[in-house]
C-alpha cells in the first residue's frame, strides 16, 4: 500500500503486524487533503442547534452557504437556527472593513426576530483585515440588552476540534447567569448531543424514566434559558466527548459539577450509559428501573435484529468519522449485527481513544488517524469492504467505488442513537449492503 504520504506512516496502523501506538492529535500534513474541517466548522456545528439564538456569520457568504442548515438537528419550538444569517463581505467590505456592516446587520436582526442571544462568527477574511469584533458585540449588547457573543472562529487558525472548543468558551459565558431555577435532586445536562433526528428526545424520554431531570442539552434543541441555568444540574453526562469535554471541564472548576463520558450508540453503550448515572445517584430504586428498561428494550431488540444479523453474518465495514468515540461504539453495534470492521479511523481521535480501538479490534484492522480521500480508497480496495460508515466527504468515496453508504455524520436524517437508534441501524446497514444494485457492479 503506497498511497499514503510517507510523513504520515505513525498515524497508519495495522492491528497484528505492528504493535506502535496510533499517532495523532498533530497538525494536518500539507498536501495530504485532509478530512478535517476548520475552525469556524467546528464551532458552528455545535453552536448550531441553539434554536432561539440568532446566528450571523461575519465574513463572505460562502461561508454561510458552506454551513447552511450543518446538522439534522431538530428543534421542538423555533426554528431560527436554520436560517444562515451573513454580512457577505464584498472586495470593498475587505479593502475599508465590515464592522459597519456588522452593526447594522445585527441591529436590523435583532429588531427583526428577537432572539434570546446572539453569536457572530469570525470567519477567516475577518482574522486577515483585523476587523474588532468584540468591540461591535459589546455596542450592540448595550443597546438591544441581550447577549451579543462573538466567535472568534478563524477558520485558518487550527481544526475542527479547535473550533470546539472557542464554540464552548462561547457557552460557557451564557452558564451560570440564571441562579433562580431550582432543579430537582437527580438532574443532569446532556453535552455533545445536538438531536440529530430527533436523538435527544429518546434519550431524555430514557432518563425521565429512571426518574432523572434534564435541565439541559448542550446543544441540541437548545434555549439560551436552559443554558443560563445549566449549572444547577447534579451531574454533566457528555456524548461527544471531542466536541463538549472542554466546557464539561470548565464548568467542573467553576461550579464544581462532576462529568461522565458515555456513548448513546449501540446496546452495550447505551445501556451502561443509563447504569452509569443510576449509579453516581447512588439509588438502588433508580437502578432497578434501569435494569427494567434495558431488559425490556434488550428483550424486544435482540430478536429484532436476528433476520438482519443473519444477512449480514460475515461482512466487513469500513469506519471513518469525525470523534474516535462514535467509531468505539459503531465497531460493537457492527459486531452485534454480525459484521466485521477491517478499517476504523477518525478525524479527532486521542491515544486513549485509538488504544481502546485496538483492543476491540481484529488482527489485521487499518487504524489511521487524521485519513484522506486517497488512502481511504485505497484501505477499502485492499480489505475488500462492503460497507463504508462515515459522512458527507465520504459517501462520494463510497459511491466511486461502488460501496454501500451508511451515513453516521452530523447531517443525518435517521435517528441512530439508543435501542430505537441501533434497530434503525441495523436496517440501514442491511439495505446498504444488500441493495440489489450491487449486482450490476463488477
Amino acid at each position: 500500500m503506497n498511497s499514503f504520504l510517507k510523513d504520515r506512516e505513525t498515524q497508519i496502523v495495522t492491528k497484528g503486524k505492528n504493535s506502535a501506538e496510533v499517532a495523532c492529535e498533530k497538525n494536518s500534513l500539507a498536501g495530504s487533503v485532509s478530512q478535517r474541517a476548520c475552525v469556524f466548522c467546528g464551532s458552528r456545528v455545535v453552536l448550531y442547534p441553539i434554536a432561539d439564538a440568532l446566528h450571523v456569520i461575519h465574513g463572505p457568504v460562502g461561508c454561510a452557504s458552506y454551513t447552511w442548515d450543518i446538522r439534522g438537528a431538530l428543534s421542538s419550538g423555533p426554528q431560527l437556527h436554520r436560517l444562515s444569517f451573513t454580512t457577505d463581505l464584498k472586495e470593498k467590505d475587505v479593502v475599508f472593513g465590515g464592522e459597519k456592516k456588522l452593526y447594522h446587520s445585527l441591529c436590523e436582526l435583532i429588531d427583526k426576530h428577537q432572539p434570546k442571544a446572539a453569536f457572530v462568527f469570525s470567519t477567516c477574511i475577518i482574522g486577515v483585515i483585523g476587523d474588532d469584533v468584540e468591540a461591535v458585540c459589546r455596542q450592540v449588547t448595550r443597546e438591544k440588552g441581550i447577549d451579543v457573543i462573538p466567535v472568534m472562529s478563524e477558520g485558518f487558525n487550527g481544526t475542527k476540534k479547535d473550533g470546539y472548543k472557542i464554540a464552548c468558551d462561547a457557552i460557557s459565558k451564557l452558564v451560570g447567569t440564571d441562579d433562580s431555577y431550582k432543579p430537582s435532586k437527580y438532574s443532569i445536562n446532556i453535552l455533545g448531543d445536538f438531536n440529530l433526528a430527533g436523538e435527544l428526545w429518546i434519550l431524555a424520554e430514557y432518563y425521565k424514566k429512571l426518574g432523572v431531570e434534564l435541565v439541559s442539552c448542550m446543544t441540541g434543541d437548545g434555549r439560551v434559558a436552559e443554558i443560563r441555568r445549566a449549572h444547577k444540574a447534579t451531574l454533566n453526562v457528555v456524548q461527544c466527548s471531542g466536541s463538549m469535554v472542554h466546557l464539561a471541564k470548565d464548568m467542573k472548576e467553576k461550579y464544581g459539577i462532576p462529568f461522565m463520558k458515555v456513548s448513546y450508540f449501540g446496546i452495550e453503550d447505551m445501556s451502561d450509559a443509563l447504569y452509569e448515572v443510576a449509579r453516581y445517584f447512588k439509588d438502588e430504586e433508580m437502578m432497578e428501573k434501569a435494569r427494567t428498561l434495558v431488559r425490556d428494550e434488550i428483550s424486544k431488540l435482540l430478536p429484532a435484529l436476528q433476520p438482519y444479523r443473519q444477512k449480514l453474518e460475515g461482512k466487513k465495514a469500513a469506519i471513518y468519522v469525525g470523534g474516535a468515540f462514535k467509531a468505539i461504539s459503531l465497531v460493537k453495534a457492527l459486531r452485534l449485527i454480525g459484521m466485521k470492521t477491517v478499517v476504523v479511523g477518525s478525524q479527532t481521535g486521542n491515544a486513549d481513544d485509538y488504544k481502546l480501538l485496538k483492543e476491540l479490534c481484529d488482527d489485521g484492522t487499518i487504524i489511521v488517524d487524521d485519513s484522506n480521500p486517497n488512502e481511504l480508497s485505497e484501505f477499502v480496495k485492499l480489505t475488500g469492504a462492503n460497507l463504508f460508515i462515515g459522512g458527507v466527504k465520504e459517501r462520494p468515496i463510497a459511491h466511486k467505488l461502488g460501496l454501500g453508504f451508511c451515513d453516521h455524520n452530523h447531517e443525518r436524517k435517521e435517528a441512530l442513537a439508543g435501542y430505537v437508534g441501533m434497530m434503525n441501524f441495523a436496517k440501514e446497514v442491511y439495505a446498504s449492503v444488500n441493495s440489489p444494485v450491487w449486482k450490476f457492479i463488477k
